[in-house]
């Protein structure tokens, strides 16, 4: 059972989060990973409530939850959300979630564009039927990760979606922003892939969920996350004018509007974790 690299791109103070809870990843089935980038699970025991936050990756996520102190194990499907995701975490409980790859839901939901999901969050039985609390109980009342994660692989085995090759164009175009800190502007993109704006704006707004700007912006939004996240003496210009902030000032307006304090600050209360 392998498991991806730790990456903590998107959580606000990750340290904190996982000095309170036990987090994995692991991979799916070789069959699902065309649509399927990751599973992650947690598991919490918590002496006072908690509040997460995330600043999300552009994915829709399934999960399976139990608060074991609110009531029976449930499923949720969360669409791509568009500002900082905060989860609160009391008593004991745990997630089996499942992030597809960013433009690689759509093959499970053909019907409608992942834009239709984005912002949402809602019962996962209101999109897949045979997700009901069966399955949830199924899938989070396993004893250990092996458990979990064939339970999570034999539900989304079970749904057997159609290849669809617009949605593994998505998921291509997405990882390209992803790694190239190079991508800044969505005519580049364009112009790189051999698109129009047009083109690459519809299949973004049908796969993925989101525009092609906003894919940019989050993911350089992520790198300016992480940096200020190592505590370290940084040179904030000079990192808004690589991430293709407009300036300095740009920048901390993004960040503070997003996890609401500066990145100094975020910096600062880093390097006493």
């Amino acid at each position: 059972m392998a498991a991806p690299r730790r990456d903590t791109r998107g959580i606000v103070d990750p340290a904190g989060l996982l000095t309170r809870v036990r987090f994995r990843r692991h991979l799916p089935a070789e069959p699902l990973r065309r649509h399927v980038e990751t599973y992650w699970l947690i598991d919490w025991d918590l002496p006072e409530p908690y509040a997460s936050h995330v600043v999300p990756h552009p994915a829709v996520n399934l999960t399976f939850q139990w608060d074991e102190d609110e009531g029976p194990p449930y499923g949720e499907l969360t669409g791509v959300a568009l500002g900082l995701y905060t989860r609160k975490l009391t008593g004991r409980g745990r997630v089996c979630g499942v992030k597809f790859h960013p433009g690689g839901f759509r093959p499970y939901a053909p019907a409608l564009p992942v834009s239709h999901w984005t912002g949402r969050a809602l019962p996962a039985q209101d999109v897949f039927p045979q997700a009901d609390a069966d399955t949830a109980r199924s899938v989070v009342t396993q004893a250990d990760d092996r458990a979990r994660v064939a339970a999570l692989d034999a539900f989304l085995l079970s749904l057997g979606p159609e290849p669809d090759p617009r949605a593994d164009r998505a998921v291509e175009l997405v990882r390209h922003i992803r790694t190239d800190r190079t991508v800044r502007r969505v005519d580049d993109l364009a112009h790189a892939e051999g698109l129009s704006v047009r083109s690459l704006q519809r299949l973004f707004a049908a796969y993925v969920g989101v525009s092609p700007k906003s894919a940019i912006l989050r993911y350089r939004f992520h790198e300016a996350l992480e940096a200020a996240g190592t505590g370290g003496d940084l040179d904030w210009a000079a990192l808004a004018a690589d991430l293709g902030y407009a300036d300095q000032a740009h920048l901390v307006r993004v960040f503070k509007a997003t996890v609401g304090v500066s990145p100094t600050a975020y910096a600062l209360a880093s390097a006493k974790d």
